[in-house]
């Protein structure tokens, strides 16, 4: 298992209480289902920009406090295929179920609207020229998640949300650098243009899959910074109630485990993806019970 694709969200956990699995499978599937329109099929980006605008106009009416549909439960219908053109009709199967979660729960809207505009962006931005552009990416992309996991748990005071979005920034960021051969064949690139100028790399390099020093030093550099991320958030799961606490020292466990497994291969995401293995699992596992005492990375 790789961490990428929203997958570090706990959804149908043992370690959720029963009472919020129902939620959490909402905004997971709100969240899945908008990150194939921006990123999966055949569709225009014309189509998926409307596609994910019907999205925002469904948050819009749930805002204004809309009925959207009389129907009470529909968290067995299937999330929206990846085709923009037929995802409005299946609207119904995410909103429905979301709104009641929504209101229920008394979440934020702007968590939702942000990853939306992450998403949307998706469609349109395929570099970014500094930190400052990519930190903002995930503020948007990623951030969210982790704040609407608080807001569930009515945990989100101001030093936890911001503990949080360290986290969820160091999980977006080890998600792009496992994936830069993949993100290349979506004509992405998430490597900063200033970076990649300081370290000497060029984007013909990265289509050769070339992993020499100049590489090397560059992804051992953003492999770092993503650790120091991480660390920045170490403290949240003793914050937290015991099964929150441990499921966020997984996600940890498991973000840093991957960059060790960067470290590992040299840093060559051209020929291996580095992916996390039954042995990997059972390491993540004892650190994670092993933090419960000692919380400090």
């Amino acid at each position: 298992m790789a961490v990428d694709h929203y997958e570090n969200f706990p959804v149908a956990s043992v370690l959720v209480p029963r009472h919020l699995r129902g939620a959490v499978v909402d905004i997971y599937r709100f969240a899945r289902s908008a990150d194939d329109i921006a990123d999966e099929g055949n569709a225009t980006p014309q189509a998926r920009l409307q596609a994910l605008d019907a999205y925002r106009a469904a948050l819009d009416q749930i805002a204004q406090n809309t009925a959207l549909n009389h129907a009470t439960d529909t968290r067995t219908r299937p999330v929206p295929n990846s085709d923009a053109n037929g995802c409005s009709a299946a609207l119904e199967a995410v909103f429905v179920p979301l709104q009641s979660t929504i209101h229920r729960h008394r979440l934020p809207l702007q968590p939702f609207y942000d990853l939306l505009s992450a998403f949307s962006q998706d469609v349109q931005i395929t570099r970014y020229p500094n930190d400052e552009a990519l930190f903002d990416y995930c503020r948007r992309s990623a951030n969210p998640v982790g704040r609407l996991m608080l807001h569930l748990y009515d945990a989100a005071s101001p030093e936890n949300l911001s503990a949080a979005d360290a986290i969820c920034t160091g999980l977006q960021l080890t998600n792009f650098w496992q994936d830069v051969a993949i993100d290349w064949k979506k004509n992405r690139v998430y490597l900063p243009q200033a970076r990649l100028q300081a370290f000497g790399v060029t984007e013909t390099q990265i289509a050769a899959g070339q992993c020499n020093a100049a590489w090397q030093a560059l992804m051992r550099h953003q492999v770092d910074q993503a650790r120091c991320l991480f660390n920045e958030g170490r403290g949240l799961p003793a914050k937290l109630p015991g099964r929150l606490a441990l499921e966020l020292r997984m996600v940890i466990e498991g973000g840093l485990r991957i960059l060790e497994r960067l470290d590992d291969l040299n840093y060559d995401i051209f020929n291996h993806r580095p992916t996390l293995k039954m042995r990997d699992w059972l390491v993540i596992s004892a650190r994670a019970l092993v933090r419960r005492k000692a919380p400090n990375y």
